[in-house]
């Protein structure tokens, strides 16, 4: 095992007991990852089959038939089992491991005597294999399987998946690089130096580290490449990468030499991640400093204030800076996750609040937008206006992801999986420890486990987010243990107190990265509290952002809220909200979309006009408004929806 300076502790290190994100964690866990399974195995009427399980048997030489689906579609079940793995860490589970462990059975009788395992190219055409890179998503589909291998081994202590993947990872080993007897490669999809770095941290085997530097170092030295493969194969000046902008499988220059975020933005994510993962293992100064500075560019620039990305649906793509439309916003459910992904890697590297803040931003807004709030159905694209008409005309692009309301399953599944592992891995994206340092990123109510300074347990209690006070305890196993606990001051709030057994704290102990640092010898029961101001904040997008101008958001401490024709009537565009509006923020309402704090405004409302065009501005009336938190929207029904709105 190979330890870093700064580290996530580890599911089996914490406890989620917290009032919002445990029922959404048991949402995932009870409803979800059942409802997947039996997608997976086509068991759900009325939605489009996913034939995941039944291709695998037909790879096995189990049953007759031919592959369905997409070429990518083992990665549904690879990440499927990734989220059980984690289900089975938070609340064990006999059963669902019983049938987890006869899927990885399935597994293991598909894959091929050289390791090779993916049933697209063993059923529909083997003689295809690895020449495709760019398309065909070969090792997206290893890793994500891999990444669910080291899941289900931390879990389960079983290693039948993890010596599958093992085989897996070594057959691409033995293939790709620029060694003789190996080809030269880097996958369309990034996906795979992630999961060789976990492998790696798994194992000890310091051949999947080179493996992962291989395909970041690879990368972009010949921004010809998957035009050079198409030719190879006889030219396919048609293929999908091949119709994309040059940046759009970020291979348009050397990583090192990259500075802002390019192309398909679920691809940029795991890039990133895997090049900051990698940065810090190889202690690679360059490669971090290409990944901060995408970082800025993507948060600075290219980002929804949801912590959505992908701007555009061409490519599922970043566009350029400031170009961020609201009613054909992309924000791929998928992205929003990657997000999370490349902040908690960052902040691994780096314990920097701005990290925390984007990755916090992202999962309770952007990410969790992506699922109904019974867990059944779910967006792919997360749209910041709708008109459930333009939805489905205007925006549909003959493509089933623009779509008004959540459905049951997609063509292109990735994101339903994908929201599962993340909410059941949530934990291990909470705290980490640096040396004799524990620090508290995001406020989910439960318990963390450290292990130095003779080991401990430091307890979280609140209301987070629809309160600011935070109670933590902090219970040592030594009296007068000697270390930090550091916990962030996120930058959305403007007034933070803290006190340590009811004597105040100076704030001259944050740190320059954000956190309160607070060293001193802790005994057992030893209470911290910290008081978050959570006033309702006007939020006002950079001028240079187009669709925004003249408009103004609404946010209390995390949380982006939206504007229902539901609570508000349909003609959304004719709302005002004046700049000396009064906005309240009425006590937490158990009985609204499952409990939230919605927010009551003293707007204005344009009245209808006969004319299309007048001479003269439309009267006005008052009108009060309701806005509700973002990611609950579209829990009642078919409905228009907006976030930015004229002031």
């Amino acid at each position: 095992m190979v330890e870093k300076t700064n580290h996530f502790l580890s599911l089996k290190q914490v406890t989620i007991r917290d009032p919002f994100f445990s029922p959404v964690q048991n949402t995932v866990i009870h409803t979800m990852i059942p409802y997947q399974e039996k997608v997976l195995h086509d068991e759900i009427p009325d939605i489009r089959p996913s034939h995941v399980i039944r291709n695998y048997r037909i790879a096995a030489g189990e049953i007759e038939g031919t592959y369905y689906g997409r070429v990518f579609q083992d990665s549904d079940l690879a990440k499927w089992l990734e989220a059980v793995a984690y289900s089975l860490t938070v609340q064990p589970d006999a059963e669902l491991e019983a049938r987890a462990d006869e899927i990885i059975d399935l597994i293991g009788r598909v894959q091929k005597p050289d390791g090779y395992l993916d049933t697209y190219f063993i059923v529909a055409e083997p003689e295809m294999r690895w020449k495709d890179l760019g398309d065909c998503h070969e090792m997206y589909c290893a890793g994500h399987m891999t990444e669910a291998a080291v899941a289900y081994y931390e879990a389960t202590g079983k290693t039948k998946l993890l010596d599958i993947c093992c085989r897996l990872c070594d057959h691409i080993d033995r293939r790709f690089g620029d060694e003789e007897g190996k080809v030269p490669g880097i996958p369309g999809h990034e996906e795979i130096e992630l999961a060789l770095m976990r492998l790696y941290r798994v194992t000890g085997e310091d051949r999947y580290r080179k493996l992962a530097s291989y395909f970041i170092d690879k990368r972009g030295q010949d921004p010809d490449f998957f035009k050079k493969e198409a030719d190879a194969r006889g030219g396919d000046p048609n293929s999908y990468i091949n119709r994309q902008l040059i940046t759009y499988a970020q291979n348009h220059a050397p990583v090192r030499e990259q500075d802002t975020a390019e192309g398909h933005a679920v691809r940029c994510m795991y890039l990133y991640t895997g090049a900051a993962d990698i940065a810090a293992a190889n202690q690679d100064e360059a490669l971090m400093e290409a990944c901060r500075k995408v970082w800025d560019n993507m948060t600075k620039r290219r980002m929804y204030i949801t912590g959505g990305i992908g701007a555009t649906h061409q490519g599922e793509s970043f566009s350029t800076d400031y170009d961020l439309p609201n009613d054909s916003a992309y924000a791929e459910t998928c992205a929003a996750v990657g997000v999370c992904f490349f902040a908690r890697q960052m902040l691994e590297a780096d314990p920097d609040r701005r990290y925390a803040d984007v990755m916090e931003r992202a999962l309770y807004n952007g990410v969790l937008s992506g699922m109904q709030l019974d867990g059944k159905k779910f967006f792919y694209i997360n749209q910041l206006e709708a008109d459930p008409d333009a939805c489905s005309t205007a925006y549909a692009y003959g493509s089933e992801e623009y779509t008004p309301e959540r459905i049951g399953w997609y063509d292109c599944a990735c994101c339903p999986p994908n929201l599962a592992r993340l909410v059941t891995s949530i934990g291990s994206y909470t705290w980490s420890c640096g040396e004799n340092t524990i620090y508290s990123h995001l406020f989910l109510g439960g318990s963390a486990d450290f292990d130095f300074a003779g080991g401990g347990i430091v307890k979280l209690e609140g209301n987070y987010p629809w309160d600011g006070t935070l109670t933590y305890t902090v219970s040592p196993k030594n009296p007068n243990a000697t270390f930090t606990l550091a916990i962030r001051h996120p930058g959305w709030c403007r007034r933070m107190t803290v006190t340590v057994n009811g004597e105040n704290v100076s704030e001259s102990t944050v740190n320059e990265k954000g956190y309160w640092e607070l060293s001193r010898a802790w005994n057992p029961g030893d209470t911290v509290i910290c008081r978050m101001d959570l006033p309702v904040r006007r939020i006002y997008a950079n001028p240079l952002v187009r669709a925004d101008a003249g408009c103004v958001a609404l946010m209390r401490g995390p949380i982006v809220y939206a504007f229902e024709g539901i609570d508000n009537g349909e003609d959304l565009s004719a709302l005002r909200i004046p700049r000396d509006a009064a906005i309240e923020a009425p006590p937490f309402n158990a009985d609204l979309l499952g409990g939230v704090v919605a927010l009551k405004i003293a707007g204005r409302r344009l009245k209808p006009m006969d004319d299309l065009y007048s001479d003269y501005p439309p009267e006005e009336e008052e009108a009060v408004l309701q806005a509700i938190p973002y990611y609950a929207w579209c829990n009642r029904g078919r409905t228009h929806m907006k976030i930015w709105m004229q002031e």
